[in-house]
């Protein structure tokens, strides 16, 4: 397990929403409506303020473009922040929130959702595709290949095939309200996480469900390992691992890593080169680890919970966000 060097700490004095990457840049979407974006080349650097919405950000994602940004807010803007920080306005609908984007750079699509509505943008730009739901949306992603769209809701998932302008979608059925989602690696499995302390996924090559429950917390963060071997939780005092090679988690017991004093795991993040997750923690606990092996605490206990992790594309760099406004970088390189 690599040795950190000192963590550097910017006090952004508000509530961290999410934290992104695109390339070398870092971004941090605040609660007071500005993304501040870090270069993780220059880490000394000041970072640029961004001031992107006339309110409180909602949501944050690397856009298709390299360097550049998206993030909805509760203005009802989807902007795209450029890596010098100059802002374009994509969308805006009036009297509502965007509080979910994602992106898939090799596809060219952005999607973003309001309220029950999810909009899809082509790379060519136009006017965006509208796909409505019953009730509201919980989560969205896009799959490994950028050809299908999962968007959540109350009793599913919905999934969206971008390269078609009409038909329906491929829905998902349990019961209960599902929130953020993921594909693994391969594209087989969606999963989400609900409301009620419960993971809920499905393979789509067989239609198999997955159930997992027993959690402290509400899962507000998961992440597969860069091949799909673990998917990794927090919202137990451990972060919790479950098995996905050799035909799935279900009938096999989930390994843990990590533990910080009985605080849960809050967010967690997969390092894209080598098999060895991120995770904070309630208290403000900051550690690595592997699935089933002993981890590495990065940075102490300090009261302010963990609410985004990501690590930069060469896995040697890590960005933490938390509740209080403070943003902690972890330079892991020789």
């Amino acid at each position: 397990m690599p040795v950190a060097k000192p963590v550097i700490t910017h006090a952004f004095g508000d509530y961290v929403v999410a934290t992104a990457v695109n390339g070398r840049l870092f971004a941090v979407a605040l609660g007071d409506g500005t993304v501040r974006l870090i270069d993780s080349e220059t880490l000394d650097a000041t970072p640029v303020t961004v001031a992107a919405h006339k309110g409180a950000a909602l949501c944050l994602a690397a856009d298709i473009d390299k360097g550049a940004f998206l993030s909805g807010g509760d203005d009802g803007r989807l902007i795209k922040i450029a890596a010098l920080g100059t802002t374009e306005v994509l969308a805006e609908i009036k009297g509502r929130w965007i509080d979910h984007v994602t992106a898939h750079a090799g596809s060219g699509v952005r999607a973003y959702a309001s309220a029950k509505d999810v909009y899809i943008l082509g790379k060519k730009g136009g006017e965006a595709r509208k796909v409505s739901h019953a009730t509201s949306i919980g989560g969205l992603a896009i799959n490994p290949k950028g050809k299908r769209l999962a968007a959540t809701h109350y009793n599913g998932v919905s999934l969206w095939w971008l390269a078609s302008q009409d038909g329906a979608p491929t829905v998902l059925e349990w019961k209960g309200s599902h929130l953020q989602v993921t594909w693994s690696p391969d594209g087989d499995y969606v999963m989400t996480a609900m409301q009620k302390n419960a993971l809920h996924g499905w393979r789509l090559s067989d239609g198999e469900h997955m159930r997992m429950s027993g959690y402290d917390s509400k899962i507000c963060s998961m992440a597969f390992t860069r091949r799909g071997h673990f998917l990794a939780t927090g919202g137990s005092d451990h972060v919790i691992c479950w098995p996905f090679s050799g035909g799935g988690p279900m009938g096999k017991p989930p390994v843990e890593f990590g533990g910080a004093g009985g605080a849960p795991a809050t967010a967690v993040a997969a390092n894209p080169h080598h098999d060895i997750f991120a995770a904070g923690f309630d208290n403000g606990a900051l550690m690595i680890g592997q699935p089933g092996a002993g981890t590495n605490l990065i940075m102490k206990a300090n009261g302010n919970s963990v609410t985004s992790i990501s690590w930069n594309p060469d896995g040697d760099r890590l960005i933490a966000g938390t509740e209080n406004g403070d943003v902690h970088i972890v330079d892991f390189r020789p």
